[in-house]
């Protein structure tokens, strides 16, 4: 089985950001959210620095170019044009117990033995008089050298994820081995079955407007670029260029 792929220097470089006030993680005192970093003191001075010396070299400097500072959120109407409403969405998979999202085209195999369990009961719930039974079923791949009776443990944290005191499995499958697997999670740490792949629109949804309704329906702008050519012909003519510019 392939070694988990781990970039000792880039995980070097976050440790040493966060120490020293660069950056921080979104939301960390709360759990955090994937993707998203608070910018510290020494991380704001360091953005801006960058900012204003790209900004110098590609406007100030070069009699070509011309800046544009346009809304994050655009009228919908551009992105039904560009065709992105319809065609900006990639397959991509979910892992049913970390709940991380991959490209279903990006999955990376794996091989080990499969743990599954059939839904779960809950020994320990004495609010209702009987016990509660969850019927999802879970399934984990278990690596090489690892006991089987691991994804076992990693069953129980994910019925204790949804809601369970004490949840003991109501039937257990130990199935064969299985080599260069795609259905499970890439992560080691995890390694639960994934979904189905779907498809999944890339855009950021929102609403303008105090009711959200389809009316009002808006998207975070997907194409940085996008501004650009929608308001060519008023920078042409304010900034009076000469194409190409």
């Amino acid at each position: 089985m392939a070694e988990p792929k781990v970039n000792e220097l880039m995980e070097k470089i976050v440790s040493l950001c966060k120490r020293r006030g660069f950056i921080y993680q979104s939301s960390e005192i709360y759990g955090g959210i994937n993707g998203f970093w608070d910018y510290g003191p020494l991380g704001t001075e360091l953005k801006r620095n960058v900012k204003e010396a790209w900004w110098k070299e590609m406007t100030r400097f070069r009699d070509d170019v011309v800046g544009l500072d346009a809304t994050i959120i655009m009228s919908p109407k551009i992105w039904e044009a560009s065709g992105h409403t319809k065609t900006f969405a990639d397959l991509m998979v979910e892992c049913m117990a970390c709940r991380k999202r991959y490209r279903a085209d990006q999955v990376e195999a794996r091989s080990g033995r499969v743990y599954r369990c059939e839904g779960a009961r809950d020994g320990m719930d004495g609010t209702h008089g009987t016990d509660r039974t969850d019927g999802t079923n879970f399934a984990v791949l278990v690596s090489a050298g690892k006991p089987i009776e691991s994804g076992r443990e990693r069953a129980r944290r994910f019925y204790l994820g949804r809601g369970m005191d004490s949840p003991e499995p109501l039937r257990e499958v130990f199935e064969e081995e299985v080599e260069e697997s795609t259905k499970f999670c890439p992560d080691v740490q995890c390694g639960a079955e994934l979904s189905a792949p779907r498809p999944f629109n890339l855009m950021f949804k929102t609403y303008v407007g105090p009711v959200a309704d389809e009316e009002n329906v808006a998207y975070l702008r997907p194409e940085t670029a996008q501004a650009i050519f929608a308001q060519f012909k008023k920078v042409l003519e304010t900034s009076r260029q000469k194409v190409p510019f």
